[in-house]
Order: structure tokens, then sequence, then C-alpha cells
């Protein structure tokens, strides 16, 4: 599929049809849904209508906004006015009344989305593997995952439906599908980006994101959905920047933290890894052990959101848990365990972490490499991963490398690296 920076370029230049490009996404959409299934929901009446629109305005001489027709796929956890949000739950579910700020600002920038993807129920989960709409699958291997929660936006943008779509990411539901999915995934600092109308599952760690084909567009999308909103009580007062050319290699020292990388990951995942580290290492990138055992994740701290899971779903699940998937249900009981304890030991890490973080930096460490993943391949029905010839649990290999970064707050990019094993290839994370 077209960037969608190179898309927006030529819609605002009337050298293409926004009609034209919406209705090719919508039918690549459309075509796929028996085998990836990556919507919940293609909405071909609203998006051609929307095309049309920016088509007049481009007709009137009027700028359309930097992403003008571009085709976005959203996740179905966000509120879009006139549609359901069925947060890929069973329960029934009425229009949204009003869009969450993050659809208001991707309209107001001209992209036209065509249709809500799956997603994991209640974005609890890594696989997407669905209850009510049926798995989500991986383009490169349909009897795969692609990765969870955002596994349907992860889908469509892999498999060229479009060239953007958005995500939330809670524990890694960004970075995961753009890894498992070979494209690019960024989990954003906590609180750059609205939360407002988007259905929580723990507030102090839910960001939303973009995944993009190009870093290009994920750039170019991030600079329309981040800024401050008063609406929300998570949001950063801080004025969003247009980024700065690419700096020279040479200047640049990354930080490889040894704690992070004995983490179970496979060997594949390692060749990936050492694959990027020797590229950017002959680029002239200074590479550096980082020995930190403060950022190891406590225990503790993992099951600390546990009460913001219960306080989002406790009345509805207390009433009715069998209304919930069979793992999600598993899943929100195991939420109960969370304790105030749980909650403080979480507090003192995630300072103490952020303290080595701003320590590292302040030293010359630009960015902190790591796997995204442990592991590439998830077969759909089998809750179990190969770790070279060990099965281990899917979220072992799937969850270990990301979440820890919600509970710090920090941003992480979810990047491909090209040029070892077939794809899609590992991702590394930064």
């Amino acid at each position: 599929v077209t960037p969608g920076t190179e898309i927006a370029a030529q819609v605002r230049t009337g050298r293409v049809q926004a009609l034209d490009v919406v209705a090719e996404a919508l039918e690549r959409a459309t075509d796929s849904q028996g085998t990836l299934n990556a919507f919940t929901l293609i909405d071909e009446e609203g998006a051609l209508a929307r095309a049309r629109g920016i088509d007049r305005l481009v007709a009137d001489g009027r700028d359309p906004g930097p992403l003008a027709g571009v085709p976005v796929g959203l996740k179905d956890l966000i509120d879009q006015t006139g549609l359901p949000n069925t947060k890929g739950a069973g329960f029934p579910t009425s229009p949204a009344e009003h869009s969450a700020t993050v659809v208001r600002r991707l309209g107001a920038a001209g992209a036209v989305i065509i249709g809500r993807t799956g997603l994991h129920e209640f974005a609890f989960g890594f696989t997407s593997e669905n209850h009510w709409f049926g798995p989500v699958r991986n383009p490169w291997d349909p009897d795969t995952s692609p990765g969870g929660s955002s596994g349907g936006s992860g889908a469509a943008v892999a498999a060229g439906i479009v060239p953007v779509a958005i995500g939330t990411d809670t524990g890694g539901s960004v970075r995961v599908p753009a890894a498992l999915c070979g494209v690019f995934g960024l989990k954003v600092t906590h609180g750059r980006v609205p939360l407002t109308g988007v259905y929580p599952l723990a507030p102090s760690l839910d960001t939303v994101g973009p995944i993009a084909a190009t870093v290009a567009d994920l750039a170019a999308c991030y600079l329309v959905i981040a800024g401050d909103d008063p609406a929300d009580p998570w949001s950063q007062p801080v004025a969003v920047e247009t980024l700065p050319p690419p700096p020279d290699p040479s200047t640049l020292r990354f930080g490889v933290v040894k704690q992070w990388f004995a983490l179970p990951h496979t060997g594949e995942v390692a060749a990936g890894l050492d694959h990027f580290l020797h590229t950017v290492g002959n680029l002239g990138v200074d590479i550096v052990e980082v020995d930190e055992p403060h950022l190891t994740e406590d225990a503790a701290a993992a099951r600390a959101f546990g009460p913001q899971v219960v306080a989002v779903h406790g009345e509805r699940f207390s009433a009715d848990p069998d209304a919930y998937g069979p793992d999600t249900r598993v899943r929100i009981g195991d939420a109960y365990a969370g304790t105030v304890e749980d909650l403080m030991t979480a507090m003192r890490w995630r300072a103490q972490a952020l303290a080595v973080f701003g320590r590292l930096f302040t030293s010359g460490i630009d960015v902190l490499i790591a796997p995204t993943v442990g592991g590439m391949r998830k077969v759909i029905g089998d809750e179990q991963m190969d770790l070279d010839g060990e099965s281990v649990p899917h979220r072992t290999l799937l969850a270990s490398f990301t979440a820890p970064i919600n509970q710090i707050g920090a941003p992480s990019l979810a990047a491909p690296i090209p040029g070892t094993g077939t794809p899609p290839y590992r991702c590394a994370s930064s």
C-alpha cells in the first residue's frame, strides 16, 4: 500500500482523489475479512462520505490537513460518533454519542477511518483470539496470532489494507502486534495522547498510539493525535514539537540492558537483535552494556494493575462473570489478587526505574535496546509458545519485555529488523 505521507501529499495537491484511495482500502478490507478477520466493522458508507468531503475541500482550494485522504483503522475500543464501541466484548452496546479526542484530531487532519479493528476482549490479552468475534489472524501466517491486544490494527497494516492504524497499549498492546506482524508500533509516553473516549483497562498505564508500515507515517500520525486535552485527567500539558532531522549515527549511544536480555527469548530473537546491533555498530553507533538491577520489574509491580482492572470491571464482573469470554474471565478473576502492598511496591519500583532512566540519559545514552517479544510464533488456539524446544505460557514470551515500560510510563518504539530469517522479522524495542 502507498505510504500515508505520499497519499496525503497527492490528495492535497489534487493529483489523486481521496474517494479512489478510500474505496480501494475498503475493498482490500472487505476482501481480507474471510482470511484475516482484522475488522469488527467496516464503515463503507461513512468512509466514502468522508472521502468525498475531502475531495470537495481540495476542489475549493482548501487544505484538508496533513493526513488528507489517508485510510486508517481504529481499534474497536475507541469511541466514534454513531458507531458501536464493542470493546471486543459480548455485552450489548449503543452507538457512541461523541468521538474520542484522537478520532476528532484524526478527522481534523483529513484522515479517513475505514473501519474498527479487532482486538482481545476489553484489550485484556496479547493474542486477539476473541471469544465473541473470532481470532484475528496474522497476514504472514493465518494459523498464527498477530499479537494483541491491538491485533486487528497490526494485521490491517501488515496486510497493506491501510498504511496506519490506531491501537492502545497498556502492557504491550501496540508493540506486540507490531512485532509479530513486522511493522512499526509506537507506545507513547503516558499522558502524551489523550485517553478521552477510550475505554480503560488500567488508566495509569493506558496509552493510545499508532501502528504503521513506515516511520514517516508513524511520526505523521503521532504529531496529529498527541497533545494536551484538559478533559483527560492523565494528559500532560506539554507542547507537541515537530520532529528534528535524523541524527548522525556516529553521535548516538545505544544502551543494552543486561537484565532485560536475561528475560526468556528464543535464539531466533537473539540472532535478530545481534544482527541489529552489529548493523548499527557498523554505522557508527556507540553500543554499551548497561548493568542496572533496578530495571528488573518487581513481581509485585506486575500484579499492581489488578486493582485498576477491578475498578473498571468489578461491578459488572460480580453481577455476571459468565458474560465475559473464558480467558478474560480468568484474568479479571486473577486481578483481584492485587493488593495495596503491591501498589506501594509498584510505585517505589516505578520511581526508582524512572530515576535510573534519568541518570542513564543524562550520562549520554540516547536509546535503550531490548527485544519487543521473546518469541515470534503464537499458534492460534495454543496457550503455549515454543522457547527453543521448551513449551512456555505465551504471556511469558509476549509480555515480559513490554509490560515494564508501561509501568515506568516511558515511550517505546517497536521496529522490524530486516535481513535475518523470513518475515515477519524479529523486532527491536527502544
